[in-house]
């Protein structure tokens, strides 16, 4: 009875709807802009309904300005096919794409009513910011998770000022880092011995590959603090304790920075002799050879390869690999006992006779000047202070800076310190100056040496360098033509990378890709490598065409990708091997952009199966520019299979879960551009077959603009047909990033002429960020709110 009275009040509520709808249409303006509004708006956006607190009856078209953050917020639902929401009266995209363009062409030719910037607060260097700068400082690498806690993210980025706050115990941490930093980068003529582990398994890094014919090994950094012997020990080669591999003669080798300081052989007929006779004492005597080796090494950061050199056994290491599915040939991965190579890791030990330290890079950031005796040092500490001051704090130094900083210096000297010691003191000094961790605007429009620090962190995460630096302190930063040569310059220096790290990573949602965690038993092939090779290969792709400085629609539509052999062998890709990644432009068609890479299809699926929401909602929002709306708290989200029920695809559970009118309004926007991508299973596999339904992949849909579609390689050429909403989007989130905070309604208009101006440039990566640095929002601060 209760269903049956619910029904009749459904029925009633959409004749009421429907009668509604009919006086409306009746009434509506011959103006087909207001009509628009009249007839498909206003019916729920009444002063009496208020749909989602938004009344647009009695708001003038005549002058729509007035209410610019209204008018933008619904060309963007407008735009997203949001509103009006699915299951609802719709105009037709003729009409919604006329109203559109007039809106926003409307808008922008009033957009001098409005602010022309938003307001940034003082901002913290984030973590990423903090490694940088004190790279280019002082030549240390700071491995920032380690020292300083995760900063808080808005809309994926970690570099928004209203969110860059401190607590006391955020600068304890400083404190403590910056005295790290400032004795690593000033050194220790006379350091203790000390020793450090380097694990087999943690410094394996696929990023940064052994040298051409070696393998079976290891490479590390390791930071040397004084000029010394220093004692190399191997703790575990693999030919120990199976004596079979000690059957073939292997040559261990040690370098460094390039350099072979250590050569030995081991195995061949003495050793396995040896072996045999004396079983364990004849194996330990045999390691004593790779034990204590003792090495001259200069100060500084070294770059440390203890590999075997490479000979093979074998014609060809395809059956081998069979055998562990997606394992590569480095290392121990699928490793016959007749190869050496190191099961354990490696310990660096000293320095024993230390005889100083030598000029380091990072000593040479430092010290400009060399105190021939004492009544020289005082000068030179100051030269030393002020060289340093004026580029961690990114501008002239000033007499009130001086007084701060020597102190600390004069304080060490007073103590019995050295010369170096009181620097040291002056450097950790300057790293936790609030000069340097904080970036401040101080008027309505950004200073030379302001806008130079905006720009350096914008394209590099890091203070300006010395050319910028010196432009800006002359003030011919913002002369005709200067800014954008500096750009370019910017732009090819390696610095520029951070733009796909610190921006593009962030923005397409991939920098927690850890959080899926495939389910084991389905996806048995997948391991914690085959996740850093899903994100190596979209981080080179997006890297190709920054650096290239391509149009910035190729990142839907590239022919190629970069992988290695066992990205290969996940998409079918014949004829790639080892281990290191490489371009390749014979590759299927779904493969193309960044619709077909791994790292976004395991980003937006659960471990156990794919997820057209998460796939249709990260279009919508990272490629479209239109995020749907959150789902509310308590919406059930789980589409297990039912106990009982025969097994379903996820299409199946999905449209049995939005059956519900209240769940269409979202999911009928959302899940037609997420089942195109179907075929992919949640690592990125191709398939044709749902392998728990046993059912085909059917992954034809038709989207919110009544487009029919079959699959990924249809809906690329959907997105890619309208190369000015991607512009867009891209330029919206490179604005957000560069002025630190996020974008308001008075930004969107300059949004829009950026790329209507890049539209000629088929929107080079260079000319959407010229447009940027351009722009009121980047060159002016507005009022404090």
């Amino acid at each position: 009875m209760k269903r049956f009275l619910s029904s009749i009040a459904v029925a009633a509520a959409i004749a009421v709807f429907a009668a509604r709808q009919s006086r409306v249409q009746a009434q509506a303006p011959t103006d087909p802009h207001s009509a628009l509004v009249t007839t498909y708006c206003v019916g729920c956006h009444s002063v009496r309904l208020k749909t989602g607190g938004l009344a647009l009856e009695g708001l003038s078209l005549q002058t729509p300005a007035d209410n610019a953050d209204i008018w933008e917020k619904i060309l963007r639902k407008l735009r997203g096919h949001q509103m009006p929401p699915p299951g609802s009266p719709q105009p037709s995209q003729k009409d919604a794409d006329s109203f559109t363009v007039w809106m926003e062409n409307t808008l922008d030719a009033n957009a001098n009513k409005g602010p022309k910037a938003g307001y940034v607060p003082i901002q913290r260097l984030n973590r990423t910011e903090y490694a940088a700068s004190v790279k280019a400082l002082v030549g240390v690498d700071v491995d920032a998770k380690e020292v300083l806690p995760q900063d808080i993210q808005v809309e994926g980025f970690d570099n928004i000022a209203a969110a860059l706050s401190v607590s006391p115990a955020f600068l304890d941490q400083y404190v403590t880092a910056a005295r790290h930093v400032a004795r690593l980068a000033v050194g220790n003529p006379n350091p203790r011995v000390s020793s450090a582990k380097y694990p087999i398994a943690a410094y394996q890094n696929p990023d940064d590959p052994l040298p051409l014919g070696t393998r079976g090994g290891i490479r590390f950094k390791h930071n040397f603090p004084a000029d010394g012997e220093y004692r190399i020990t191997i703790t575990n080669l693999g030919v120990v304790p199976y004596s079979n591999a000690l059957e073939n003669e292997n040559t261990v080798v040690i370098s460094i920075d390039g350099k072979v300081v250590f050569r030995k052989s081991i195995g061949g007929m003495a050793d396995l002799s040896l072996a045999d006779r004396l079983a364990g004492t004849g194996r330990s005597e045999i390691m004593e050879r790779f034990s204590k080796i003792p090495v001259q090494v200069k100060a500084g950061v070294r770059d440390v390869v203890v590999a075997f050199v490479d000979r093979s056994h074998v014609e060809t290491g395809e059956l081998l690999e069979k055998l562990q599915p997606y394992a590569g040939t480095t290392g121990g991965a699928a490793n016959p006992d007749r190869m050496a190579d190191l099961r354990d890791g490696v310990e660096v030990a000293g320095p024993f006779n230390p005889t100083g330290v030598s000029k380091t890079p990072s000593r040479a950031l430092i010290f400009v000047c060399d105190p021939k005796g004492t009544a020289e040092e005082p000068a030179c500490a100051r030269r030393i202070a002020e060289n340093l001051a004026r580029r961690a704090f990114r501008r002239p130094v000033t007499t009130e800076d001086m007084n701060r900083i020597l102190p600390f210096y004069d304080g060490a000297r007073k103590q019995g310190g050295t010369f170096d010691q009181g620097i040291e003191q002056v450097v950790a000094a300057v790293l936790v100056s609030p000069q340097f961790l904080y970036r401040s605007i101080q008027g309505p429009a950004l200073t030379d040496l302001e806008l130079a620090s905006r720009l350096s962190f914008f394209l590099w995460s890091t203070g300006p360098d010395e050319e910028l630096l010196r432009l800006a302190g002359a003030n011919g930063l913002t002369k005709p033509g200067v800014i954008e040569k500096q750009v370019r310059r910017m732009l090819a220096d390696p610095k520029a990378s951070s733009l796909v790290t610190s921006f593009a990573m962030k923005w397409l949602n991939l920098t927690n890709l850890d959080q899926v965690i495939p389910d084991p038993a389905l996806f048995p092939g997948f391991n914690e490598q085959m996740r850093h090779d899903f994100l190596m290969e979209t981080q080179e792709f997006v890297s190709s065409i920054f650096s290239d400085d391509r149009s910035v629609t190729e990142l839907l539509t590239a022919e190629y990708t970069f992988v290695n052999d066992r990205l290969a062998k996940l998409y079918g890709i014949p004829g790639v091997r080892g281990s290191q990644f490489r371009k390749v432009t014979e590759i299927p068609k779904e493969r193309w952009g960044l619709l077909g890479k791994a790292a976004i299809l395991l980003r937006t699926s659960y471990g156990d199966r794919t997820s057209p929401v998460l796939r249709g909602a990260w279009v919508l929002d990272k490629l479209n520019g239109t995020p749907p709306t959150p789902p509310p708290p308590d919406t059930a989200t789980d589409l297990s299979q039912k106990a009982g029920e025969a097994p379903k695809t996820v299409r199946a559970r999905l449209e049995q879960h939005r059956a519900k009118a209240s769940c269409q309004m979202c999911h009928g926007v959302i899940d037609p551009t997420g089942l195109a991508l179907e075929n992919f299973d949640a690592i990125g596999q191709w398939r044709t077959i749902d392998s728990q339904a046993n059912l085909p992949i059917d992954a034809k849909t038709v989207l919110p603009t009544g487009v029919a579609i079959d699959g990924v390689t249809e809906l690329r050429a959907q997105l890619a047909a309208h190369p000015e909403t991607f512009a867009r989007t891209v330029t919206e989130r490179l604005m957000m990033y560069a002025v630190n905070r996020q974008l308001e309604y008075f930004d969107m208009p300059q949004i829009r002429a950026i790329v209507r101006a890049s539209a000629k440039d088929n929107y080079k990566l260079s000319s959407l960020i010229l447009g940027i640095v351009n722009s009121d929002a980047f060159r002016k601060q507005g009022a404090e709110k």
